[in-house]
């Protein structure tokens, strides 16, 4: 006789124990939106879920930021992610896990909608394909109770990373539908770039309203972005603004001034100003004669 298997109730996980290494200082601290970058976090998070909580080394538990919420504090200090996502499952392991990042400023609660609503219980995961590079996006996924041992056992196997966990796992994978929500920031560089994007000083034109722009890349740009072209949501004013943003996904080492750029199929401006559904092709200068 078979039976309907529940479907389990969604817990939540900001990832907060990070040592923030290459950032110099605490990301869950850091302002984008008028608070903290964990306050934001947990904001998109709780409406999504029954409970959630706040992954912390043992050592931040008394942290003024992070005591205002409930926490899970990691059991092992040398796996990463990994240890914050274990510690929450061993604590209640028969809910599945909705696990964030803490430095994802351009997260929205459409994409965790979007993700609950894809979600495959009979899988062990469900996660976002990356719009960088195609592979699994593990923090900013639903692990479900039966992943549980699956991790353990790539641990104990000295396996720590999450996103090798979901390609060997076959997670569920979908499309972002913000191809910048997951862009996370990891630098004093891209910090300053993502506060530039989000709070504008007074003497800067008000941001732009998101526009949907594909991307096409030739020559030395293809192969330095690992694509042909992309699709990508961006606030991005003109095709030279829409460069500096793509330079700070890609190792792009050519400049502006050493490239053409065409619009709808038709040469134009660094200046001109883009609208939603423009089709953009950076062209590099092409060698021989």
């Amino acid at each position: 006789m078979n039976a309907t298997r529940a479907v389990a109730p969604v817990y939540g996980l900001v990832l907060a124990g990070g040592r923030s290494t290459r950032m110099q200082r605490d990301k869950a601290i850091l302002s984008y939106h008028g608070r903290t970058q964990l306050e934001w976090a947990m904001s998109l998070l709780e409406p999504h879920v029954e409970r959630a909580f706040v992954s912390v080394r043992a050592e931040q538990n008394v942290d003024p930021v992070r005591a205002r919420f409930a926490q899970i504090v990691d059991t092992r200090d040398d796996l990463g992610p990994m240890a914050g996502i274990m510690a929450a499952q061993a604590r209640y392991p028969d809910v599945a896990w909705l696990v964030l990042a803490c430095d994802l400023p351009f997260l929205d609660g459409a994409t965790l909608e979007h993700l609950l609503e894809a979600r495959a219980p009979e899988r062990h995961a469900t996660a976002f394909r990356s719009s960088h590079d195609g592979l699994p996006e593990p923090l900013c996924a639903l692990y479900e109770p039966s992943s549980r041992e699956a991790i353990l056992a790539q641990v104990a196997a000295g396996k720590q990373c999450p996103r090798k966990f979901l390609i060997q796992a076959g997670a569920h994978l979908i499309d972002e539908p913000n191809p910048r929500a997951l862009d996370n920031i990891n630098t004093p560089e891209e910090y300053g770039s993502a506060m530039a994007t989000l709070s504008p000083d007074a003497s800067s034109p008000p941001p732009a309203a998101p526009k949907h722009i594909k991307v096409q890349y030739y020559a030395l740009l293809r192969e330095q972005a690992g694509r042909s072209d992309e699709a990508l949501v961006t606030g991005a004013r003109t095709p030279r603004e829409l460069y500096e943003e793509l330079k700070a996904r890609h190792p792009f080492s050519l400049a502006p001034e050493m490239l053409r750029v065409a619009v709808n199929a038709e040469f134009g401006e660094w200046s001109q100003t883009l609208a939603d559904g423009d089709s953009v092709v950076f062209i590099p200068p092409v060698a021989g004669g």
